[in-house]
């Protein structure tokens, strides 16, 4: 996030559209019988906490890594090859997440040859998608970015099993906070989130990144999959009120860091609201 802001609940309604469509995504998937997808490189089965770990130690390298690497785009004023890997990166997250929920949503008919019929489509979703992200109509583009992350977040929610889910969220939190005043995420928000077509968005003079949503969406997706609409609803208001915490904080500091208050309010309501 970056520039002060006097905070508003209007300020949770991208937020909450995002989380919502997550929502959508995720109860697609758990109509369907689909099998999860091997994203998380090593298996809790086979390594246990240690897979676990590995898991998360993964993806906070990966975003690590993503983040060091725009910078240094963004230090040497390489706008075409940052809109270049965005661009790539967003076509492949559209079209693979375009397949699959749509996959999910023909799972239920019996249609010959429904993994053929969905690339069209899939196709014309990802080009769509794609022209909205980069033509000059801001609001289109931030309408596609919450697509994005809930979409993506529903995906990776699914996709990963509880304790590497708990753990990667947690360990992204802290990276976020480490990132935002002593790492590249701090940098590049006082350079500006905008150069950053199709990664970030804007509203009401506040701004976040696209990893932000994907992350609150899998943690509430992941609640709805994992232990029911009641810890998803429950996630969902965690993550809003960390959000208006997070908020608040940033009327007082220049940037601040988006995941760790959502995230740790999101996860203990949707584990309360389990027990209950």
């Amino acid at each position: 996030m970056s520039d002060k802001s006097k905070t508003r609940l209007a300020h949770l309604a991208p937020i909450l559209a995002s989380l919502l469509f997550g929502t959508l995504c995720a109860s697609l998937i758990k109509s369907s019988s689909m099998e999860p997808f091997p994203v998380a490189p090593f298996s809790e089965e086979t390594f246990g906490f240690f897979g676990s770990f590995g898991n998360a130690f993964y993806f906070v390298i990966l975003v690590g890594i993503g983040a060091t690497l725009l910078y240094l785009l963004l230090k040497r004023r390489s706008n075409r090859l940052i809109m270049m890997l965005t661009g790539f990166a967003l076509t492949t997250a559209v079209f693979m997440l375009s397949i699959v929920y749509m996959s999910a949503a023909l799972a239920g008919f019996d249609i010959p040859y429904a993994d053929a019929i969905v690339v069209i489509p899939a196709l014309t979703i990802t080009a769509l998608a794609i022209y909205a992200v980069f033509r000059n109509n801001y609001r289109l583009a931030n309408v596609t970015v919450l697509g994005i992350g809930g979409a993506l977040g529903a995906f990776l929610g699914f996709s990963i099993p509880t304790e590497s889910t708990v753990l990667i969220l947690s360990f992204l939190a802290v990276y976020d906070a480490f990132a935002v005043y002593r790492g590249p995420v701090g940098k590049i928000a006082h350079r500006g989130l905008d150069q950053l077509r199709g990664l970030s968005f804007s509203f009401k003079d506040i701004q976040m990144g696209l990893g932000d949503l994907t992350f609150y969406s899998m943690l509430s997706g992941h609640m709805l999959l994992s232990y029911g609409l009641f810890s998803c609803l429950a996630s969902v208001v965690g993550i809003l009120a960390g959000c208006i915490l997070s908020f608040k904080m940033l009327e007082k500091k220049e940037v601040f860091p988006g995941l760790p208050f959502p995230i740790a309010f999101g996860l203990a309501a949707g584990f309360l609201a389990s027990l209950l």
